[in-house]
């Protein structure tokens, strides 16, 4: 794990990895341990970047969605166990996570949260957005297709 190109140490590795994250940098949003796995991992990479910086716009993109919890959501309505459950259907859709942050850092500007093939696409969306709001912007990719399987790359961008 890198943070301005410089390794954080750390002891665990997925979920747990993300608690011990949270442990360590925020510790005072107790609805993080409701939260699913890609909302946990872009709320902390967002906690750890907004430390000392104020943005006023989140935009995140991923390939896959919020698949991992679309998928678990799936087995509570599964024929022959019919339970939906509400707290999981809430994380089926990926731009929670934006909200999530918006809400912890009061931030009021554009929330959004892309479905793109590659990482590279995200770019010309930021530009447009700073080109037409110069306000500082969190923005990245955010990844998750399985509790031990997620990736963030998150920046802080400005208008120069």
């Amino acid at each position: 794990m890198l943070l301005d190109g410089q390794p954080i140490a750390v002891e665990n590795t997925g979920d747990k990895l993300l608690v011990e994250l949270y442990r360590r940098y925020a510790g005072d949003y107790p609805k993080f341990f409701k939260m699913d796995t890609l909302s946990r991992l872009g709320f902390m990479a967002a906690e750890i970047l907004l430390q000392k910086e104020k943005v006023e716009a989140v935009i995140f993109a991923n390939r896959s969605a919020s698949i991992k919890n679309d998928t678990d959501y799936l087995a509570t309505i599964a024929e022959g166990n019919y339970y939906p459950s509400p707290s999981l259907f809430v994380y089926t859709l990926p731009n929670i996570v934006t909200g999530e942050i918006a809400i912890r850092h009061h931030i009021q500007g554009e929330t959004a949260f892309y479905i793109l093939e590659n990482p590279e696409q995200l770019e010309p969306i930021v530009q447009s957005q700073i080109t037409c709001c110069p306000t500082p912007i969190l923005a990245g990719w955010v990844e998750c297709s399985a509790p031990n399987m997620f990736y963030a790359k998150l920046q802080i961008i400005w208008n120069n």
